[in-house]
């Protein structure tokens, strides 16, 4: 090889080493972006969206945070560098966090005791009424699923029963395939003339007296709570449905269209569907206020289910849950996604107790009838 050949090799070298310089100082500046839009995250649990409604969203794009800053790793680790710890102990930094959408259970399931409490909790979208599911057997599904659970305490969002007619007269049906017969429901509204909708508790337990948190007299989210019965205990069963968001037809249009990389009028759209998502935040703010101050007050051990609308890490979990135990985060495995709407899936809906209880066996259940899945655990009194 001659000199100018041996000339040439080292500028290749170095161009090639200044280009790979240049691009991965691009990469640490959006991994500093990562790092802080994860880090900000972390405090939504603990601002009131009404006080302050943009970190809400923060709080909801946290597993896509997550993921990215998990890319960064991948990215870093790629090149052996020392990068890579930046955004790993970020994301163990929020471990809690971290665990209540994902549980890794490596041991063996512990024996089930005696004396269990079956518990489930499910948004059932009026069981199918407006046929949005397009299958004329999703109604009955439902019920079959609920039957062959046969639970001992059931908590329904968004149920809906007719007293006038047989096809849709879901209160007595249900209380005529299984054992929970002890009912309790608040119904909140008209889908027409003959068929209401509302939240309703189902139980084998006598049901000692009954009462409800109203959020608002225009509003169609409730909370009620039934005092309970249980082995000479008293115990109190909440059932929770806080603030939807409320998308028309042409917004879950739109975010179809946009899924399916559609053509489509991007920025109205969008602003319409940030405003419902920021009034949701802050209506469910006051009425997790409610809830968790009502929890607080009570005479006696408590259970908790319902439909949140609010992911783990946000203010409505973190405010509900205090000075409780989730039952996923307890005995569950895996993802604890229970929605499986339109947008992306996350675990919404939640069972919470007191501290006097331990949970056993928490799964989702994994049938598409509803844009939920039905969750379940079994509760033991320590």
């Amino acid at each position: 090889m001659n000199s100018t050949e041996e000339n040439i090799i080292p500028i290749k070298e170095n161009t090639a080493r200044r280009g790979r310089n240049f691009f991965n100082g691009i990469m640490m500046f959006a991994n500093h972006i990562a790092v802080i839009a994860l880090l900000i995250s972390y405090f939504a649990p603990y601002v009131s969206p009404e006080n302050f409604w943009y970190i809400a969203f923060f709080g909801l794009a946290y597993p896509l945070f997550v993921l990215v800053n998990l890319l960064f790793v991948i990215y870093w680790g790629i090149q052996f560098k020392k990068q890579m710890l930046y955004s790993l102990l970020i994301i163990f930094g929020g471990w809690l966090h971290l665990q209540e959408y994902l549980q890794i259970n490596l041991t063996e399931k512990p024996d089930k005791p005696l004396n269990t409490i079956k518990v489930m909790s499910y948004n059932v979208r009026l069981f199918d009424l407006y046929k949005w599911s397009n299958k004329i057997d999703t109604r009955n599904n439902m019920l079959e699923l609920i039957k062959n659970e046969n639970p001992d305490i059931i908590c329904l969002q968004e149920f809906s029963s007719s007293d006038n007619s047989l096809q849709y007269n879901n209160l007595d049906t249900l209380i005529k395939i299984q054992k929970s017969k002890n009912t309790h429901i608040e119904y909140t509204g008209k889908v027409n003339k003959t068929n209401k909708y509302g939240v309703a508790i189902f139980t084998v337990y006598p049901i000692i007296s009954k009462g409800k948190i109203i959020f608002d007299k225009h509003s169609n989210n409730i909370c009620i709570y039934s005092d309970l019965l249980i082995d000479k205990d008293t115990v109190r069963v909440y059932n929770v449905h806080l603030q939807s968001i409320h998308l028309g037809y042409e917004d879950y249009k739109f975010v179809d269209d946009l899924m399916k990389n559609h053509e489509t009028e991007e920025l109205e759209k969008s602003k319409n569907i940030l405003k419902r998502i920021k009034r949701a935040f802050i209506k469910r703010s006051t009425q997790t206020e409610l809830v968790s101050e009502h929890i607080a007050k009570s005479p006696h051990p408590v259970i908790i289910c319902g439909d949140f609308n609010d992911p783990p890490v946000s203010y409505s979990y973190h405010t509900i849950s205090e000075n409780l135990k989730d039952a996923f985060i307890e005995s569950g495995e895996g993802l604890g996604r229970s929605y499986i709407g339109k947008f992306p899936s996350l675990r919404i809906d939640y069972i919470l107790h007191s501290k006097q209880f331990m949970a056993y066996d928490f799964r989702t259940i994994n049938q598409e009838l509803s844009d939920h899945f039905p969750i379940c655990c079994l509760l033991h009194k320590n």
